[in-house]
């Protein structure tokens, strides 16, 4: 079955405008072998365009490497240098979807993410949060996606080995987005 703008209770096709005060670029990858880290990106932006046909929308996002904050003002600087990001080099994270489709019920992004210079293909898990209009009367769509990469494909290959075995960071990275957009009139 296809998901069609009809089973999508509010669906309108647009372009839309992420609220970056409602909206969080996350992240999350092993630590110690023993739990997660977790981080954002404080600046980003993203726009995208509602086809008729849902599956026709597009997106195109950044993320601001500089912006990186875990909580943690040393690994956030060395998050920023050559062990990882590189951001003076490349100072921008960036996506630009190729495709959506319907897998199972699932509404799924195929897209190209690069960092670090590297272009790897990627593939969003999307779950529509819902559409509605804010007190200010804007129409408002919510959202998240979430994805897990290997660091390694986009050159972040940086480790530790640890004392009693094992390495410092895991290789799985989830990104999970959440956002709320605005329709552009």
């Amino acid at each position: 079955m296809t998901i069609t703008a009809e089973q999508i209770p509010g669906y309108r096709a647009g372009t839309w405008v992420i609220d970056p005060t409602h909206s969080e670029v996350g992240f999350s990858v092993r630590h110690l072998a023993i739990s997660k880290v977790k981080g954002k990106f404080e600046n980003f932006d993203a726009t995208f365009v509602t086809a008729e046909n849902p599956l026709d929308s597009t997106v195109t996002a950044s993320a601001e490497v500089a912006s990186i904050n875990t909580n943690e003002k040393n690994r956030d600087g060395h998050l920023r240098t050559g062990d990882f990001f590189a951001a003076d080099e490349f100072p921008q994270l960036t996506f630009v979807s190729t495709g959506a489709r319907e897998v199972n019920g699932d509404f799924l992004v195929d897209g190209e993410l690069t960092m670090r210079g590297v272009t790897q293909p990627v593939t969003f898990n999307f779950e529509f949060g819902g559409f509605g209009e804010d007190g200010y009367g804007n129409y408002k769509a919510g959202f998240t996606a979430t994805t897990v990469v290997k660091r390694e494909d986009f050159g972040l290959s940086w480790n530790a080995p640890l004392e009693k075995g094992g390495l410092l960071l895991g290789s799985d990275v989830t990104i999970n987005i959440d956002v709320q957009a605005a329709l552009q009139a």
